[in-house]
């Protein structure tokens, strides 16, 4: 059987904690310790777990697979958990029964999996496993912690909606300690003097690539048929404003990705523009941004950078 090649292909790893809403196993872990959990997870085996934060996101994205060849998808979805074999069978019988696309799984009996992501080609890993991800993102490797509980999820919207803040998640975070150690003029100017020279790529830019790639999957497909309506939207919701969005735009189009739209909004609350927006994931480096777009949306903080690091 010849080796399944995951080279040219959108890779996102997912843990179940992400994936599904298991608070009521994570409280029995907590509280009554592993045999507990275990004895606990073998009982309700058969009991569908509910959507979690992430399972929009997912659900939505596997969709896509149908712009692909049979047998050859554009998008694969791994779960890699810290659950063992035995205790992920409630998982993997729970992605079966949504009707999840997913097949291939890591489960590591208590230790973190992320070091298995550039062996398996991701762009991405998701978790609500913060300690894991703030590792993840220290070695170099493109995480986001997920945040909250799951949201209401309309089954006949066929958008996938993505939104990313700029600096610290597509970017690194080079402009904002300049922000954050000499003020905000001194980081306007700052921007004005580079405007031509683009920063370079954060933790998630190889992930809007892979997102790109499917879009234009997309055009091509409407080339072909008139009638297709494109599913995928990309935003970047960034606290920049003029002066300063003129480097952000020219560092996607250097980069070769791009976005739909672009919020340039100088402070103003990102909760209330997601509100409207309405995206099935919002990628943010901060938590205090966060802390307004997760009332509403589903939000993942990407612990990247020295403002993560205090």
């Amino acid at each position: 059987m010849p080796a399944y090649d995951l080279a040219n292909r959108l890779v996102v790893g997912v843990a179940s904690s992400a994936l599904f809403d298991l608070r009521d196993s994570d409280a029995v872990f907590r509280e009554q310790g592993e045999e507990a959990y275990r004895a606990y997870q073998e009982e309700h085996r058969d009991d569908t777990l509910r959507p979690g934060v992430a399972f929009a996101f997912i659900r939505r994205l596997l969709s896509l697979n149908d712009l692909g060849e049979p047998g050859d998808p554009l998008v694969e979805v791994i779960i890699l958990s810290r659950n063992d074999p035995d205790t992920g069978l409630r998982v993997m019988r729970s992605i079966q029964t949504h009707g999840l696309a997913i097949s291939r799984a890591v489960f590591r009996q208590g230790r973190s999996p992320y070091k298995f992501m550039p062996a398996l080609n991701m762009s991405l890993f998701l978790s609500a496993n913060g300690d894991d991800v703030r590792e993840a993102v220290a070695a170099g490797l493109p995480a986001g912690h997920v945040l909250g509980a799951a949201y209401p999820d309309d089954a006949a919207d066929r958008e996938l909606r993505i939104a990313f803040d700029f600096d610290g998640v597509l970017a690194t975070d080079a402009a904002e300690q300049v922000y954050q150690s000499e003020g905000l003029e001194e980081f306007r100017a700052y921007e004005m003097r580079n405007a031509a020279t683009p920063h370079d790529a954060g933790p998630l830019r190889d992930f809007l690539a892979g997102v790109n790639r499917i879009q234009n999957r997309e055009e091509e497909r409407r080339r072909t048929d008139p009638d297709y309506e494109v599913r995928v939207h990309v935003s970047i919701v960034t606290a920049r404003n003029a002066p300063a969005h003129e480097r952000a735009v020219n560092s996607l189009k250097q980069w070769g990705v791009r976005v739909d739209d672009a919020f340039f909004l100088g402070g103003i609350d990102k909760g209330a523009v997601m509100r409207v927006l309405d995206p099935h994931i919002f990628f943010d480096d901060q938590v205090t941004h966060l802390e307004s777009t997760a009332r509403t949306t589903p939000s993942v903080h990407v612990p990247f950078g020295e403002i993560n690091a205090r």
